[in-house]
């Protein structure tokens, strides 16, 4: 779960893999056991890693505005008092922080560091310090601005593209369409049309509950729902867009369900429900506990219980890939976003939610997932 929109502009990128060794005790049927109180002290530890990781001024002054959304989520949605006291407690005081060092909108402001100051703005609003002010200045500053400069495309008019480069191993990002770097003429990778149309949907749904226009409508970019299925799996890696088409339909789950507040009905969205319960073995070969923890709090969004085969799997799975300093994925990593946001998927993955009904985050656009 993620609503990262800084300097990559990329929620996702491809997590390293990592073996366990941590052995384990099974039961007759070869299914692994843990207890309750293994699992909360797994996600305590991963919320305290987390935590550090937020405390480090130079990786908050980079992923602040993704990591108050994290604290936020947890502390709105678990079903765990403690943990939900935990996550409140941390954001907000980073959220303090957060506030300190975002006064006012800077002048020259572009789309993206627009896009940044409404995640974190948001995030800090919902952790109880709002900025009125603030929000007015992001208002008339976003206004200035297109879909195709927040969004990459205009989902008003055209589907998700195939010719949005992925950033350059230079470090430089490029305009729409250009196949070699402006900057160091190397040959660019596109982003697949699941990226991109992820990518929308969550900064769309963001702006809708902020009260900010990205240039399009969550529906405008919803509507394009149709055209992304069927989803293909991953086909003995033969699929290029399968990393993409999970994340695309696990943000398909959070944006309609409010992340994790509302659980969703198994025929809204039958083939989203289908892929998820496919694919669950998938992440587990390719040993991706971020991918692990998505696809378990998306499973449990359409009604399936800890009980449930997939998930109990799931969450021995996490409970063994755990690392020695609380985090999940690889501990080298020296890329920050792939240190903590696997970490938080894994504990959305091991959490139980407090679900308060079954409902869509926007009611209006149920027509839309029937669409042909």
């Amino acid at each position: 779960m993620t609503q990262n929109t800084q300097a990559s502009r990329r929620p996702h990128s491809p997590a390293t893999r990592r073996r366990s060794t941590a052995g384990r005790a099974t039961n007759g049927a070869g299914v692994k056991e843990y207890k309750s109180a293994e699992r909360a002290r797994a996600i305590r530890r991963g919320m305290e890693f987390i935590y550090s990781i937020a405390c480090h001024p130079e990786h908050f002054a980079e992923y602040g505005s993704d990591l108050l959304n994290c604290f936020y989520y947890i502390s709105n949605t678990s079903q765990d008092p403690a943990l939900r006291r935990m996550a409140r407690r941390m954001g907000r005081e980073r959220a303090r922080q957060w506030r300190e060092d975002h006064p006012s909108l800077p002048p020259d402001a572009d789309a993206d560091t627009i896009l940044d100051f409404v995640q974190g703005s948001y995030g800090a609003d919902r952790l109880g310090l709002r900025d009125p002010a603030l929000k007015e200045q992001i208002r008339r500053a976003a206004a200035s601005f297109s879909a195709r400069d927040y969004l990459w495309f205009d989902p008003c008019t055209e589907r998700p593209p195939c010719d949005v480069p992925e950033q350059c191993d230079c470090g430089h990002w490029n305009v729409r369409g250009r196949k070699r770097c402006s900057e160091c003429k190397r040959r660019l990778a596109m982003m697949s049309r699941y990226a991109v149309w992820y990518d929308a949907l969550i900064r769309t749904y963001t702006g809708a509950r902020y009260g900010v226009t990205f240039g399009a409508r969550y529906a405008h970019v919803l509507r394009w729902l149709p055209t992304m299925r069927p989803y293909r799996g991953r086909e003995e890696d033969a699929n290029p867009d399968f990393y993409d088409s999970v994340y695309a339909v696990t943000h398909i789950v959070y944006t309609l369900n409010d992340y994790s507040i509302y659980q969703l009905a198994p025929r809204w969205l039958p083939a989203e429900f289908a892929f998820l319960k496919a694919n669950l073995k998938e992440a587990l070969e390719m040993e991706d506990a971020e991918m692990v923890g998505e696809l378990l709090d998306t499973m449990r969004a359409f009604g399936l219980r800890d009980t449930h085969p997939l998930i109990r799997t799931g969450i021995n799975y996490l409970l063994a890939q755990q690392n020695a300093d609380g985090s999940w994925g690889e501990m080298d990593d020296d890329y920050v976003y792939g240190r903590y946001h696997p970490t938080w998927t894994a504990i959305d993955g091991l959490r139980e939610y407090r679900w308060r009904g079954q409902r869509l985050s926007f009611r209006h656009v149920m027509p839309l997932l029937s669409a042909k």
